[in-house]
């Protein structure tokens, strides 16, 4: 089997997917498809939802005065609503947050989180996270990746250019940004990241509001080690099975996958966001190899880029807020304060 040269694998970023083929992705293409966002409305009617550290219940649409309770085991947030822009995108909005203190400054928008899951995440777990920023003071943006515009990264390059033209729509526009990505979201904007590389001056003005970024759990290893990952992870009773399909997969179609995936790489290494970063990571997981990632750090480090972060000895692939909460919450919160983007006056 070929060895893959050090561009190929050195720096590598992998979702957890099983092994699919382009025909599959063809057809799964096929049954949905390719729409912009830009031309995408957003639905007039908001639907109420329930967010809690137990799950997230999407309720039929309400009258717009109405509101919805998010609810945990400290606090409860009223008046937070869903608008659903479109398949795998959805914009919540905490209309009364618990503590006014909270508020975006007057005369400003309140400030926008980016949320960028892993593959196939639950809205649950999804809400676990909704829910510390919606009561901090953020409205969140939630954006899930499907596993074909990873398998065929093409589609993922022209899902990047409408997410930014979304981020330069009325309702974005004019607020400033913080970025949570883990696992598979951080492909999704290295992918956002090329083109931010490449017509700076197109997307400056979203680059200018990027505030914070944080990641969690990213895929990083060689595309070997990448492979054995998936299979352990994803379909562990044939993990040689899984992980020759997805090595022959890639070797077969390189030109259109792994030759984008460094692409994005070099994006993400060479970043042209600047804000201070965050990231959660661990020593025994599959899917990212901490030399790689504490490597990229340095390299993030000499280019002037603020870092803070928190490697685990054992932990779970996007699962840190599960087996270490007091600890992930405290680091969160110390970063969200060093970048001043809402006033924390109480404990998240």
């Amino acid at each position: 089997m070929r060895t893959w040269p050090r561009q190929d694998c050195g720096r590598f970023f992998l979702a957890r997917s099983s092994p699919f083929f382009p025909p599959f992705v063809g057809r799964a293409c096929r049954s949905a498809p390719y729409r912009s966002l830009r031309s995408a409305p957003v639905q007039p009617d908001a639907v109420s939802v329930s967010i809690c550290f137990g799950g997230l219940l999407v309720l039929p649409p309400t009258d717009s005065r109405s509101s919805a309770v998010m609810s945990s085991t400290d606090a409860t947030l009223t008046g937070v609503k869903a608008h659903k822009i479109r398949k795998g995108i959805t914009f919540y909005v905490n209309e009364n947050t618990v503590n006014p203190a909270a508020a975006g400054r007057s005369g400003q928008p309140k400030p926008l989180l980016l949320l960028l899951p892993w593959l196939g995440s639950r809205p649950q777990a999804q809400a676990k996270y909704c829910e510390i920023y919606l009561r901090t003071g953020f409205d969140v943006l939630v954006v899930e990746t499907e596993v074909g515009r990873f398998l065929w990264p093409r589609w993922g390059l022209e899902y990047g250019t409408e997410l930014l033209q979304l981020l330069e729509s009325e309702r974005f526009s004019q607020r400033h940004l913080l970025v949570h990505a883990f696992s598979i979201g951080g492909y999704t904007f290295a992918q956002m990241l090329v083109h931010m590389a490449k017509d700076a001056q197109c997307y400056q003005g979203v680059t200018s509001r990027i505030r914070g970024q944080i990641y969690d759990s990213l895929v990083m290893g060689s595309l070997e080690r990448m492979a054995i990952g998936v299979s352990r992870t994803v379909f562990p009773r044939v993990g040689s099975v899984v992980k020759c399909a997805s090595l022959l997969y890639f070797h077969i179609f390189k030109r259109q996958t792994v030759d984008y995936f460094n692409m994005g790489i070099d994006a993400f290494w060479n970043t042209p966001v600047t804000a201070p970063a965050l990231f959660f990571f661990c020593q025994n997981d599959a899917l990212c190899d901490a030399d790689s990632m504490e490597e990229m750090l340095e390299h993030w480090r000499k280019q002037g880029i603020t870092l803070m972060s928190k490697k685990w000895e054992e932990s779970i692939h996007a699962g840190h807020l599960r087996a270490h909460p007091q600890e992930y919450v405290s680091i969160l919160e110390n970063f969200l304060c060093s970048l001043s983007m809402v006033p924390l006056k109480s404990k998240i």
